[in-house]
């Protein structure tokens, strides 16, 4: 045991990590180190973050050009939000945690049908990062496809459990609708109209779902779900189980930040704003930094719908937010272009998609 304890990630292959045999012990190759990920920075009791009611948007006039407000301030200050009132049964989202959980409790045999750590393949099952590969491992299993558009793609689901294809479509469906009203409101916000990328997203958009399990760590201060990072798209919309997510507020300290837990209140969704809606503000808004944190008795599972572009289609700044005083500080780029990014780079160890993008004066 002391071996396996010390052993290198490489020693922790898919089908074989230590999160999926359920080690009574954290091996070294997955504790974080004290000077990568300050703890003691973490504010756990704040539940200070943004909630807003998204059913206003379809109030009067008055009412939107409130929530687009609110949703403006939190955008840049936060990078992120809750909403509350968006419309989507809660029966629908019990019935997608449910079925998510019962992919986790297939046997291996049946889940390493899926297995896979191609970035580009469109479904697959693995753990941590890249398995083996990063120095860093982390206390995580997932599994990640496509989902628009939805018929292109749900045959290539899980069949097991028997009603994954149908329920997880029927979220997946109903998140879409959500992230495109969402979507509309954040370029409305920064005075591009709510049309200005709806087409784009509406018909040749991707939504990637990353279906996360979390198992319970026996040393949930030493490890991570996983690390300080953003996410490449425009925007992800979140349902968690348990609490785990936490983000990194920019403003707090006058300006050195600190790490925020974000309760969970059942029904309420979590919106990330990713690097592309940076790309698309010109730095007004900022891609929210989070990690995942582990618990040691019981099972997280969260469904991430994360919404972008096109493959190929490129994200820039638009003509409309440059001046003389605000010249053009991103360069444009892709969903491609982030899935080449990820597998030259190693984002255990803080390399971030957006720093690439930046353009120095």
């Amino acid at each position: 045991m002391e071996n396996e304890k010390g052993a290198s990630s490489s020693n922790f292959k898919m089908g074989n990590s230590a999160q999926e045999r359920s080690l009574p012990y954290v091996p070294d190759c997955y504790v974080v180190p004290s000077s990568y990920e300050p703890r003691d920075a973490l504010d756990s009791k704040s539940e200070s973050v943004p909630t807003i009611d998204i059913s206003r948007l379809k109030g009067s006039d008055d009412e939107r050009r409130e929530v687009i407000q609110e949703l403006r301030l939190a955008c840049q200050f936060f990078g992120f939000f809750q909403i509350v009132n968006h419309g989507i049964d809660q029966r629908i989202l019990d019935e997608a945690l449910a079925v998510a959980k019962g992919f986790f409790e297939l046997p291996a045999k049946e889940k390493n049908k899926f297995m896979s750590n191609d970035v580009y393949a469109p479904v697959r099952y693995s753990t941590s990062l890249k398995d083996g590969l990063d120095k860093t491992q982390f206390w995580r299993i997932f599994l990640k496809h496509y989902a628009h558009p939805l018929h292109r793609w749900i045959h290539l689901w899980p069949q097991n459990p028997p009603e994954y294809r149908e329920k997880m479509g029927k979220f997946c469906e109903e998140v879409r609708i959500l992230s495109l009203e969402i979507m509309g409101a954040i370029t409305e916000s920064l005075g591009l109209g709510r049309d200005y990328l709806s087409s784009r997203m509406n018909e040749n958009g991707l939504q990637v779902m990353a279906v996360n399990c979390y198992p319970p760590c026996p040393d949930p201060k030493t490890a991570l779900g996983l690390p300080p990072h953003s996410d490449y798209s425009c925007i992800t919309i979140l349902l968690q189980n348990l609490t785990g997510l936490e983000i990194f507020d920019l403003t707090a300290h006058g300006g050195s930040g600190r790490w925020v837990h974000v309760p969970e209140v059942k029904g309420v969704l979590k919106v990330h704003i990713g690097d592309h809606v940076e790309v698309l503000s010109n730095g007004l808004y900022k891609s929210v930094i989070h990690k995942v944190t582990l618990n040691e008795e019981k099972t997280r599972i969260s469904l991430a719908s994360l919404h972008s572009l096109g493959m190929d289609d490129k994200m820039s700044v638009p003509c409309q937010l440059v001046n003389d005083e605000n010249p053009v500080r991103y360069r444009e780029s892709s969903f491609n272009d982030f899935l080449g990014f990820l597998v030259k780079n190693d984002i255990s160890q803080g390399d971030r998609f957006i720093d690439t993008l930046r353009i120095k004066y």
